[in-house]
């Protein structure tokens, strides 16, 4: 008998449509690591694993959707989506929440969400929209505007103040230029200016983050202040050894040593536990992650679908570079969780949605545009 005379398998092969295998395998390993470390990291508060079951598949259904969707019409969205964005930030600015002394997150019906989330994927669509649309004739103004286009929300974010959001946002923006063929005079001379700016940048920052930066020079300046977060967190990644300690027997995170050990600190929890060979695995699972997405970048249809699959791709390595250098002590500490394994549902979200844009490019890479 044919296959389509039977219902639940024609249900079945609908459902698995437009999946990547390998992509879904790397991030459900992730996923997995991620409930073993928060399920220890959280001993005191269970809920927050129940939870992060509902984040996680609220997040697949959204990456499942965004894969059934194809590249062209993604671009279609790319001007309401940063529209929406800004807007978005501009409220949060006027009356959104404040957190921590931080005015971030805005209340929209019976809940709440930071939509300085929203722009590490907006800006990169809008982008990549923007060099499709001038493909045929860059020039160094269209690099320009694309500059504006991602230092707006940029700076809008670090007003929040959230230093580290921002910086995925300039990062993520970044690398569609220098995907886009930006000249390395250019970038050199940017760099120079960088250089430059950096004196009154340093006078613009808040005060925290002054000491966040400082203290990445010296921890031991302010043992139970600024420095107490990556004392701490270099501690339990060291005492981890080459096996760890094993899983439930951590004592940095269990004797609450480590603090925000469920969201921004969680790769201590994973170090103390599972140790070198852990990390070992957990570092060739996003090697992985990054190869198969520059792979589907390489080999998408057109130029909006490579960038947009490129920058996606390197904002994954970015969360994972930043997070872990910051618990290392090579970074200073910016507030970035750990992609795929971190406790959140906001962070988680724009991570799925992100995997669904490439398993879409993926799937349409045959296609050419009309």
């Amino acid at each position: 008998m044919e296959l389509a005379r039977y219902p639940w398998q024609r249900i079945a092969a609908r459902t698995v449509e437009g999946i990547d295998p390998p992509l879904l395998l790397l991030i459900l390993s992730l996923s997995m690591l991620g409930f073993a470390a928060l399920f220890s990291a959280s001993y005191d508060t269970p809920g927050r694993v129940v939870n992060q079951v509902m984040h996680l598949s609220l997040a697949l259904c959204a990456m499942w959707v965004t894969a059934q969707v194809a590249p062209q019409t993604l671009m279609r969205f790319a001007v309401p989506a940063y529209v929406i964005g800004i807007a978005f930030l501009i409220a949060v600015a006027l009356f959104g929440d404040v957190v921590n002394g931080a005015r971030r997150w805005l209340h929209i019906g019976v809940t709440r969400f930071q939509p300085s989330e929203m722009l590490k994927l907006a800006v990169p669509l809008m982008l990549a929209w923007y060099f499709h649309r001038r493909e045929s004739s860059l020039r160094l103004r269209d690099f320009a505007l694309a500059a504006v286009l991602v230092a707006v929300p940029v700076g809008l974010t670090v007003r929040q103040p959230d230093l580290g959001t921002a910086a995925l946002v300039g990062a993520v923006g970044f690398y569609v230029i220098f995907l886009a063929g930006i000249s390395w005079k250019v970038l050199g001379g940017l760099a120079g200016l960088f250089v430059v700016a950096l004196f009154p940048l340093w006078g613009m920052l808040h005060d925290y983050q002054r000491k966040r930066i400082l203290t990445l020079l010296d921890p031991s300046q302010d043992p139970l202040g600024s420095g107490y977060h990556i004392i701490q967190s270099t501690i339990a990644v060291g005492s981890g050894g080459i096996s760890g300690k094993g899983w439930l027997n951590g004592t940095q995170s269990h004797l609450e040593f480590i603090p925000e050990r469920h969201t921004d600190f969680i790769f201590a929890v994973y170090s103390e536990e599972f140790g070198l060979i852990g990390n070992v695995v957990l570092l060739a699972l996003y090697a992985l992650l990054i190869g198969r997405g520059l792979v589907i970048a390489a080999n998408a249809a057109t130029l909006f679908a490579r960038l947009l699959a490129g920058a996606v791709t390197l904002m994954f390595f970015t969360y994972a570079f930043v997070n872990m250098g910051m618990v290392s002590g090579i970074l200073p500490v910016v507030g970035v969780p750990l992609p795929f394994l971190s406790y959140g549902g906001t962070a988680l979200l724009t991570l799925f949605i992100g995997t669904g844009i490439l398993m879409s490019v993926q799937r349409h890479r045959t296609l050419v545009q009309t």
